[in-house]
């Protein structure tokens, strides 16, 4: 007998869960849903967050607002959202810093894999080895040769420390075996600022960040980090192409506190997979040089696993370079 009422007690308990989470599903989100993007606005990930926000604010019926908070490369923004209320209401949207991190900061305050919630990947954007257009090298042989050769005479800026541009510039002088003098600024609108005023020689950046400027001819373009050309650029080399083995493409995650009702991440993880199939945001993408991913990559599982394969990538590359944050 005693065993049955356990049954029965765990059963109901069960189903009272269950309808507890059918209940919080059915009546989110009942207000505006706020997404923490770490970097300045301008940047390539505000670019991203911003055209797949305004798509999720039409399914999930609510705005969807993009609030940015910038600074020690993309941590501080994080460790707010770590810390938020697991309610749904805080998201964050990280690029790959969200996997550097955990090496780069030997301090964090917080643990990519424990504080927070998987939703689904978003997009993985190439970069794009530009310079300043009057830069002396024509090719991308002769910048390999000219930075082997002028090592830290060149300026190579950043968008701080654990920026994508970073890790990509890390990358660079690795595969060239040489190093430049780095530039760190607040964010890749102010760097590309600079590269376009001829103020420092050369960054890395996504192409979400310099297809407009190689298109207009501010900048002198060398390589594209893909495997591939890419359509909306299509005379520029991969960086393959032009003697470099230097292949990155910066993916992007999108992320809730650890904890969060799981009918909440079902219904954001619909939403994330509405934008990725919207024409508006396809075409978007495209003409920044990238594509949304699969419906089977916005998912909690595809961005659980990249998460931590990435983390134990890195870690290996950032300890050779001996390069930390704190």
């Amino acid at each position: 007998m005693k065993k049955t009422l356990l049954t029965l007690a765990t059963g109901v308990a069960l189903a009272g869960m269950t309808f507890a989470g059918t209940a919080i599903a059915q009546d989110y989100p009942s207000k505006p849903i706020t997404v923490v993007v770490p970097f300045a606005a301008g940047g390539p990930t505000d670019t991203v967050a911003r055209l797949v926000a305004e798509v999720m604010s039409q399914d999930l019926g609510q705005q969807v607002v993009i609030q940015n908070v910038g600074g020690a490369g993309g941590t501080l923004g994080a460790g707010q959202v770590a810390t938020a209320s697991n309610d749904g209401y805080t998201l964050l949207l990280h690029h790959i810093g969200m996997s550097t991190a955990p090496t780069l900061y030997r301090s964090l305050p917080y643990d990519p894999t424990v504080d927070f919630a998987t939703i689904g990947l978003v997009t993985s954007v190439p970069m794009t080895l530009v310079a300043r257009k009057d830069f002396e090298p024509s090719t991308m042989a002769e910048l390999i040769a000219y930075v082997q050769a002028e090592g830290e005479n060149i300026t190579y800026a950043h968008a701080g420390i654990g920026s994508a541009s970073q890790l990509c510039g890390m990358l660079f002088m690795d595969a060239v075996d040489a190093q430049m003098t780095t530039v760190p600024y607040q964010g890749s609108g102010p760097a590309m600022t600079d590269i376009i005023g001829g103020q420092v020689d050369l960054i890395c950046d996504q192409t979400t960040n310099t297809t407009s400027q190689i298109q207009a001819g501010e900048v002198k373009a060398y390589g594209v980090t893909s495997a591939e050309r890419l359509g909306n650029l299509p005379d520029l080399a991969t960086t393959a192409e032009g003697g470099l083995e230097l292949e990155i493409g910066v993916w992007h995650g999108l992320y809730a506190p650890a904890g969060t009702d799981a009918a909440i991440i079902a219904r954001l993880e619909t939403a994330l997979q509405a934008a990725l199939a919207n024409e508006t945001v396809i075409s978007r993408f495209a003409e920044l040089g990238t594509v949304p991913v699969a419906a089977a990559e916005a998912t909690p599982a595809a961005l659980t696993e990249t998460l931590t394969s990435q983390i134990a990538l890195w870690k290996g590359v950032i300890e050779a370079a001996g390069v930390y944050a704190d």
